[in-house]
């Protein structure tokens, strides 16, 4: 998958993550097959981007942002079962991208 696909798919995920996590406060039943074809898409983004050129300190934030999409996949599955543990799943990979956010670009 090239750089422009995957932005696109990444793109197009994290507006339907966002969709489905604020359609799940007004009841709507479509909420959770937006907010996991969102996580699916994120995933799939990150799981698709090449290591090869990457140092050490690039790989391991690279999995921090795996086990970021890992857990919005495990809370959009949380979500399906109509529990609340899905927000704490969603927060702990907010704090993941976050980390990754402010750390990647001092590397570069």
């Amino acid at each position: 998958m090239n750089a422009q696909s995957r932005t696109v798919i990444y793109t197009i995920s994290a507006v339907l993550l966002l969709a489905g996590a604020i359609l799940y406060n007004f009841q709507v039943d479509i909420a959770p097959y937006l907010f996991a074809i969102g996580a699916a898409g994120i995933t799939v983004c990150y799981l698709t981007v090449s290591v090869k050129h990457m140092g050490l300190r690039q790989k391991r934030l690279h999995k921090y942002n795996i086990m970021s999409g890992l857990l919005t996949v495990f809370a959009s599955a949380l979500m399906f079962s109509d529990r609340k543990e899905w927000i704490i799943c969603l927060t702990v990979a907010a704090i993941f991208q976050l980390y990754t956010a402010f750390v990647t670009p001092k590397e570069e």
